[in-house]
């Protein structure tokens, strides 16, 4: 009697049936429960690699009337608040510029004409010694003072320019505010006037 052949079949059968009881077992399996498994993870920051950013020392500034050298205009004058702008960054990309503009509003009050952003203007003055890293934006006349510059802050203008920011990032913070100077005709309505001057900080490729 050969055992060895019987028992190969018979342990061949039994594996068969197994097999089959397992996968009609997994046909007709119901969900009996589950459970839900909570995953934390504390991801820590980055160290810091710098930025470059600009900020104001207040968010308000007042003009205040002066003496007019012409009879026909009334002047008033101000400070703009101290801008900063601070570069820590470790690298900085070779090619690159900044610079700061300011626009203006009109000048509004209630119950009177505005006044358009023509007639104020600025004389930016970089307050931060350098080697002429930076420089400062040029005067801007308003529409009543003489050409070429006279268009006031309707568009943007420059309020201090970085040639090369890999050189301004030398020094680390660059500081610049502007006298300011509103010009109106001697019979402008009276009224509280306000405007809003926007400071927008740029980097752009040479």
């Amino acid at each position: 009697m050969k055992k060895p052949g019987i028992i190969a079949r018979t342990a061949a059968g039994a594996l068969g049936g197994m097999l089959l009881l397992g996968a009609a077992g997994a046909a007709v399996a119901d969900e009996v429960g589950d459970e839900d498994v909570q995953v934390n993870v504390d991801i820590a920051a980055l160290p810091p690699v710098g930025a470059l950013t600009m900020s104001v020392a207040a968010d308000a500034t007042s003009l205040a009337e002066v003496p007019s050298e012409d009879p026909e205009l009334r002047e008033f004058t101000g400070v703009l608040p101290t801008v900063t702008v601070t570069d820590d960054r470790e690298e900085v990309p070779d090619g690159v510029f900044w610079y700061v503009t300011g626009q203006s509003s009109a000048f509004t009050a209630a119950g009177a004409p505005e006044l358009g952003p023509e007639h104020v203007g600025w004389s930016p003055r970089l307050l931060t010694e350098n080697n002429g890293e930076v420089a400062e934006g040029p005067d801007v006349g308003t529409v009543f003072d003489e050409a070429p510059n006279n268009v006031g802050l309707e568009g943007e203008e420059f309020l201090s320019l970085a040639l090369d920011s890999g050189e301004a990032r030398a020094i680390g913070e660059w500081k610049a505010n502007a006298d300011l100077f509103l010009k109106t005709p001697k019979d402008v309505q009276p009224g509280s006037y306000s405007a809003t001057v926007t400071l927008t900080l740029w980097e752009d490729a040479q």
